[in-house]
């Protein structure tokens, strides 16, 4: 098992991206803890799913974007070992609307959302790997950050400083034997997809190399790539994920 026993920590980690994130490192024997925030169902639904894989997933419901749930959740994967071995930095949200008619509140709570769980998780969970001078840090960016969007000032803001917020990181503690790296994925088969008009999708769809939408497996699979052995000399990157549109 690539990951047997290795302490992940997934943030946003129940549903979507997230919970493709988790079933595949459960599935490779590591201890997983998925933070969420709101949705109970989806969070028990998860762990059901998780029963038979080679590792485990617990779930821990917390406000990340707070230094409070952030350490809550930390603390809870660190309890037995006292570290953690991969920070996968999930959760965020989305709030679009064109600038002109954009509300405060939709500007701030993005940027929040988006960032101070970054802030939160990275540094508490930074001081779970120190230790060892060991450890991996993967956080989720956005094809936005590069393209930009119609409608997604804010996201597309929050999701750019997430990359600049990578390299930055992977400076600090490289000397450390911390790496840290972003993925962007595209337009990935998710909630937040079902809610696009369809022509909109089709217009994506027909900007991207592959003509699809990408599978939230296919995500996973790459964080597990930056998070694993075969990229051990990676750090301060972000891989795009998205098909060809970039």
């Amino acid at each position: 098992m690539e990951f047997q026993d290795k302490i992940v920590v997934v943030t946003g980690g129940t549903r979507g991206i997230g919970r493709a994130i988790s079933l595949h490192f459960a599935g490779k024997g590591a201890k997983v803890t998925a933070a969420y925030l709101q949705n109970d169902a989806s969070a028990e639904t998860l762990v059901q799913e998780a029963a038979g894989l080679a590792g485990e997933i617990r779930v821990v419901k917390a406000d990340v974007s707070t230094a409070d749930g952030a350490v809550a959740v930390i603390d809870a994967a660190a309890k037995e070992t006292g570290h953690i071995d991969i920070l996968v930095n999930n959760a965020g949200i989305i709030r679009d609307a064109y600038l002109p008619m954009m509300s405060e509140t939709d500007w701030e709570d993005v940027l929040k959302g988006n960032l101070y769980p970054l802030f939160h998780c990275c540094k508490w969970g930074v001081r779970k790997m120190i230790g060892r001078r060991s450890g991996v840090i993967v956080n989720m960016a956005s094809i936005s950050a590069f393209t930009g969007n119609p409608g997604q000032t804010n996201y597309a803001a929050s999701k750019g400083a997430a990359v600049s917020f990578t390299r930055s990181l992977a400076r600090e503690v490289g000397p450390m034997g911390i790496r840290v790296n972003a993925v962007a994925p595209g337009l990935i088969e998710t909630e937040m997809v079902t809610a696009l008009k369809p022509e909109v999708v089709d217009t994506i769809i027909k900007s991207s190399s592959l003509r699809r939408i990408g599978r939230p497996e296919e995500v996973a699979e790459a964080v597990a790539f930056l998070a694993s052995e075969k990229s051990a000399y990676i750090t301060g990157q972000c891989l795009i994920i998205d098909g060809g549109i970039v």
